[in-house]
């Protein structure tokens, strides 16, 4: 029993740890230091970016939680999902279009794109299946570093198996869903990153 309560916690502590926000906000900074081409450039990306496509989400979900529209920040109910993920893909899409009409790095372009679509596919699977967000949250940072940077992320790869297992364990997700979750980011990635000519 100890040891599975401590499988628990630590199944908890990987959820919480890398969830799909906190995610996107160290692909963000990591991209936008490789490809800025100041300091100050990297200052107000890096700003921009987490301040989009993570504080915003946050907000809103927390407003959510507050005024009872959902019942958890696991958003463990598939049917309250819609709601945040509504706002997210808005979220995604108005950064994606600012940033392509900035001419931000096309690195940077690309991923906002990535997250907007991604967002999108999955909050419409979302309607039938609980399709895993912290599969996707995971797998689909490492898929833009190995396309990006080639072997550079490989000593940190494990963190994606184990994510996925600490959803499974937590039975937030069946084995499918977080299968699904990793192979939409990855697909995501590799689609919009050739339509940018990146790969």
């Amino acid at each position: 029993m100890r040891g599975h309560r401590a499988a628990v916690e630590f199944a908890k502590a990987l959820s919480t740890i890398f969830n799909p926000f906190i995610c996107a906000s160290a692909l963000f900074i990591i991209v936008s230091h490789a490809f800025s081409t100041s300091t100050k450039e990297f200052w107000v990306l890096s700003a921009v970016s987490v301040t989009l496509f993570t504080v915003a989400p946050l907000l809103c979900l927390l407003l959510l939680y507050v005024t009872g529209r959902i019942s958890d920040f696991d958003m463990s109910d598939r049917f309250e999902r819609e709601k945040i993920f509504l706002v997210i893909v808005v979220i995604d899409l108005l950064t994606a279009i600012a940033f392509t009409v900035a001419k931000v790095p096309v690195q940077i372009v690309a991923i906002a794109w990535g997250y907007w679509a991604t967002a999108l596919v999955i909050m419409i699977i979302t309607r039938y299946w609980k399709i895993s967000t912290h599969a996707f949250g995971i797998a689909g940072p490492f898929a833009v570093m190995f396309v990006l940077f080639k072997l550079q992320p490989l000593p940190y790869v494990p963190l994606v198996p184990l994510v996925c297992w600490a959803r499974v364990y937590l039975r937030a997700h069946t084995l499918a869903q977080v299968v699904a979750g990793a192979l939409v980011a990855v697909a995501s990635t590799l689609v919009f990153f050739r339509l940018f000519h990146l790969i």
